[in-house]
């Protein structure tokens, strides 16, 4: 059974860790990364104990981003100027 459920919202992101984590009884830090979240998981784990939580999030939030970002390095990549030979 899950310590609690967290909403996403309620959770920092750690640029550090590159995850989102939120204060454990423990001292240390929940952790659940943005690609886990793609994935459909929901349970973010202390790694100083064997306490969890349960994320509550709209896993269309993430599955959209990955999607998102590649169209804009596509866009990206198509708006550089390209060199033109004149002969």
């Amino acid at each position: 059974m899950s310590y609690d459920d967290v909403e996403i919202e309620d959770m920092e992101w750690n640029e550090e860790i590159q995850a989102f984590t939120y204060p454990c009884p423990c001292g240390d830090l929940f952790q659940i990364t943005k690609e886990e979240l793609k994935f459909g998981e929901e349970i973010a784990r202390c790694p100083s104990c064997s306490l969890y939580i349960t994320v509550i999030y709209d896993m269309n939030d993430f599955i959209g981003e990955s999607n998102s970002n590649s169209k804009n390095k596509i866009l990206n990549t198509s708006m550089q100027q390209q060199p033109v030979i004149v002969t």
